[in-house]
């Protein structure tokens, strides 16, 4: 412990405040949705069971602690030390050693930080069960939904499937841009499909912290956020897999700069993050009730997912209306009306897939990462992607940054950022002939 730990404590129905005048208290009154919303089972057809509660808890404490403890204000404006308290209902089960390391390495692999995280037990606690009915649907699959590229592709794949039981999806509201995600999800209902689809929204939007400050402008426990909430809808269906669809050129998301290394890139579907993620509700979890969190695309590009969308009936249009930015112009104050801006990694990612599977983009882009006079912080990634694929990237790379779970084939991961280069590769002949243009 060390003057710069920071200690947060998600309160109980009776307090049970740790021990000591150190911890800030932290609970429900940090979301600013209303609580029933969020863990009421009133939009669900079945009961869920304790431990899939305590992940879902686990994971809101763990995400405000994100959002509240701020990078700027330590030494190195990046690496923090995070106590955290958090009342579960299966306690002996959360308290065990192999718990504690299986939450501590996904934290860690997630944020970058170090995290101590302490369970004690949830007392009277009361949810509203579900009205269940032998008329509810109950899902054959369940897979977040995010209104991306990558999570139509899947849920058009997957509508297809020749399964008369619905396909759910669980998607979580992007602040300013829930009627891009209710759009995106009007395609998928559009196509011809074979089995029902259901959709599940759920939001989790931090209120502030009461300082009037900003809250942390990162946020890597999001994808765990997310994870848990589509977990918990899954045992409430009886389905015992959740699939988080991220290509996999992304999900690996090799750091372009040495300065980008580790958590400094997000992580979220990276395949160590699964595995940790796996490990866990494994050991919480009551034995036939587990639930397996898988990534569907993950030996797919970019440009290779936009194929499988086009495949399963998807039109360009459908495709060009997805949200994939990491900083949306439509967030910033006085932003204009644009799901992407057009120069972060992952627009850029998304121009080489459009690219690469419809031969055009006619995505609507905040700007031109070519562009001249374009400000050098909005243009710090199309030049770190320029070098990066103007090196060397070996197997040696592969291994260095992230490392792989044990029961991945590394070379398996190298051919496929190899491929994404490819498609990426096309962004320097475009940018070179439309300096030519320029010059002429």
């Amino acid at each position: 412990m060390t003057d710069s730990d920071h200690f947060l404590w998600w309160r109980g129905p009776r307090g049970d405040r740790p021990d000591g005048d150190r911890w800030t208290e932290i609970g429900v009154e940090a979301f600013q949705e209303m609580e029933r919303r969020i863990t009421d089972r009133h939009h669900l057809p079945g009961s869920v069971p304790d431990w899939a509660e305590d992940l879902l808890r686990v994971a809101r404490a763990a995400f405000i602690a994100d959002k509240y403890v701020r990078r700027t204000g330590v030494r190195d404006r990046w690496t923090r030390r995070i106590n955290l308290a958090v009342p579960v209902m299966e306690h002996e089960r959360w308290g065990s050693a192999a718990v504690r390391t299986h939450l501590t390495a996904l934290l860690q692999v997630l944020t970058g930080d170090f995290w101590n995280v302490e369970f004690r037990p949830l007392t009277s606690h009361y949810v509203q069960e579900a009205l269940v009915s032998p008329e509810d649907p109950r899902a054959s699959e369940v897979a977040l939904f995010s209104g991306g590229l990558d999570s139509l592709s899947w849920a058009a794949t997957r509508s297809r499937a020749d399964d008369a039981r619905p396909l759910l999806l669980v998607m979580f509201r992007e602040i300013g841009l829930l009627r891009l995600q209710q759009r995106v999800y009007k395609a998928v209902e559009r196509l011809v499909r074979v089995r029902p689809v259901l959709l599940l929204p759920m939001s989790q939007t931090p209120a502030g912290d009461g300082s009037g400050l900003r809250l942390e402008t990162s946020s890597r426990t999001r994808g765990l956020l997310y994870a848990a909430g589509a977990i918990r809808a899954a045992t409430a269906h009886g389905v015992d897999t959740v699939h988080i669809p991220e290509n996999g050129q992304l999900a690996l998301n090799p750091p372009l700069t040495p300065a980008r290394s580790a958590a400094c890139s997000t992580r979220s579907v990276h395949p160590r993050t699964l595995a940790s993620l796996n490990a866990l509700v494994t050991a919480v979890s009551d034995t036939g009730s587990a639930v397996k969190v898988v990534n569907p695309l993950a030996q797919l590009t970019k440009g290779e997912v936009c194929k499988a969308g086009r495949d399963a009936g998807l039109t360009s249009s459908d495709l060009e209306s997805t949200l994939s930015c990491g900083k949306p112009p439509t967030r910033r104050n006085g932003g204009p009306p644009i799901a992407n801006c057009g120069v972060c990694f992952p627009c850029l990612v998304r121009r080489s897939g459009l690219l690469h599977a419809n031969g055009t983009d006619g995505t609507r882009y905040e700007a031109l990462p070519w562009a001249d006079g374009l400000p050098l912080d909005r243009g710090a990634d199309w030049r770190a992607l320029q070098r990066w694929l103007l090196g060397q990237y070996t197997l040696t790379d592969v291994l260095t940054d992230t490392p792989l779970p044990r029961d991945m084939d590394p070379a398996v991961a190298f051919g496929l950022i190899r491929r994404g280069r490819e498609e990426l590769e096309r962004l320097l002949r475009i940018a070179a002939v439309a300096g030519d243009a320029d010059a002429a």
